[in-house]
C-alpha cells in the first residue's frame, strides 16, 4: 500500500458564508503594518495547506493524490447541499479510513490519507469555497471525467466566481512561497512514498536548495527558509527574522488570525510568513525515538550533526519564509 499519501479530501481542507472583499490595514505583534488580503478564507486555506499534494498543475504521472476538482466533483452532486457537503468531507477527513472513502479508484491508486489533525473550523472554510466557487482544474480532467463517468461534473460556482487581479504585495510573496512549498512538498512526498522517510531525509540534505533556488531563479526574487532552530546551519535566522519569528509564535500560540508580513526598502519588498508543522513533519521533526524512530534519528545525526530541529508538536511555528522580490 502506498503510504502517506492520498490527503484525498482535502489535505488539509480547511467558512462561512462568501466573505466579502477586506482592504485594510491592521499591527501585527512585531508592530509591522500589514494588510488583510481580500479573498475568501477557503482560498487562501486550500492553496496553502492543500496543494502540496492536490494541486491542478501537477503532471498527471507525478500525482501523489487527486487534483481537488476530483474531489469536488465526487463529493458535489446537483442536489448535494452545503451543509452535506461539509459534514462528508469533514466526516473522512477528520478520520480517514477505506471504508469512508467514496472515491475508490484514488484509494487503490494513491492509498488512504494518514491521520492529521485539523481544525474543524478550518475544514468548513475551505469545504465553503469549494462548494461555492469555481476552481481551478488540470487541462485533462474534463476528458477524463468523461471516460470514467459518462456525465458532467459541477465546477460553475454558486456565487460569483472570484477573480484577482492587481495582486497585492502580501499576495505576490504568499503565491511566492506557496508554489515552493508546492514543489518542495511534492518532491519530498514522491520521495517518501517511494522510499520511505530516510530516503526523504537524503532527498531534502541534497536536492531542497536546489528545488528552492530554481524557484527563487523563476520568480526573480530571493527565497529563504530560516529558523530559530536550524537542521542546517544555513537557514539560521538573523536577528530580524528571529523576532518576526517571535511574532508568530505569540499569534499562533494565541490562535489569532496568520497574515502576511511586508516591508518596503526601496523598489524591494520583504516578505515574511510561517512555516507550521503538522503531523507528517513528526516525523523527522518531533519527540526522538517515539515520534523520530531510532533509525531515523541515527541518520539525522549523521546528516545534521548539529541538528536543533526537533521536539516539535504538531501547529507549532517551525521558522517562516523570508522572501525578497521587487516591487
Amino acid at each position: 500500500m502506498k503510504k502517506l499519501i492520498v490527503l484525498f479530501i482535502v489535505l488539509s481542507i480547511f467558512s462561512c458564508n462568501q466573505a466579502k472583499k477586506s482592504d485594510y490595514s491592521k499591527k501585527s505583534s512585531q508592530g509591522i503594518t500589514t494588510k488583510e488580503v481580500g479573498i475568501p478564507p477557503g482560498k487562501e486555506l486550500l492553496e496553502t495547506k492543500c496543494y502540496v499534494c492536490h494541486n491542478h498543475t501537477t503532471p498527471h504521472d507525478e500525482r501523489i493524490a487527486p487534483p481537488m476538482i476530483a474531489i469536488k466533483a465526487h463529493y458535489i452532486h446537483e442536489n448535494t447541499s452545503e451543509e452535506e457537503f461539509t459534514e462528508s468531507f469533514q466526516n473522512f477527513v477528520l478520520n480517514p479510513t477505506k471504508q469512508k472513502a467514496i472515491m475508490k479508484g484514488a484509494i487503490k491508486r494513491f492509498g488512504v490519507m494518514p491521520y492529521q489533525k485539523f481544525e474543524e473550523e478550518d475544514l468548513k472554510k475551505i469545504a465553503n469555497y469549494l462548494y461555492n466557487y469555481k476552481i481551478e482544474e488540470p487541462g485533462w480532467f474534463k476528458e477524463h471525467w468523461k471516460a470514467k463517468q459518462g456525465k458532467n461534473y459541477i465546477n460553475s460556482g454558486r456565487k460569483t466566481s472570484y477573480i484577482q487581479s492587481n495582486k497585492t504585495l502580501e499576495e505576490i510573496g504568499l503565491e511566492y512561497a506557496m508554489e515552493t512549498k508546492k514543489t518542495l512538498g511534492k518532491n519530498l512526498m514522491g520521495a517518501i512514498q517511494k522510499k520511505g522517510t530516510l530516503h526523504a531525509l537524503k532527498f531534502c540534505n541534497e536536492k531542497a536548495y536546489k528545488l528552492t533556488d530554481s524557484m527563487a531563479t523563476k520568480f526573480n526574487a530571493t527565497i529563504k527558509r530560516v529558523t530559530d532552530n536550524p537542521r542546517n546551519l544555513n537557514n539560521t535566522a538573523n536577528t530580524e527574522e528571529l523576532n518576526i519569528i517571535e511574532g508568530y509564535k505569540r499569534i499562533v500560540h494565541n490562535n489569532e488570525t496568520i497574515n502576511p508580513i511586508t516591508k518596503q526598502a526601496g523598489s524591494k519588498t520583504q516578505f515574511y510568513y510561517p512555516i507550521i508543522t503538522n503531523s507528517m513533519c513528526l516525523q523527522c521533526h518531533g519527540t526522538p525515538n517515539t515520534q523520530i524512530k531510532p533509525e531515523t534519528l541515527k541518520e539525522l545525526t549523521l546528516l545534521y550533526p548539529t541538528d536543533k530541529a526537533q521536539g516539535y508538536d504538531v501547529n507549532q511555528v517551525r521558522g517562516i519564509w523570508s522572501i525578497t522580490f521587487k516591487n
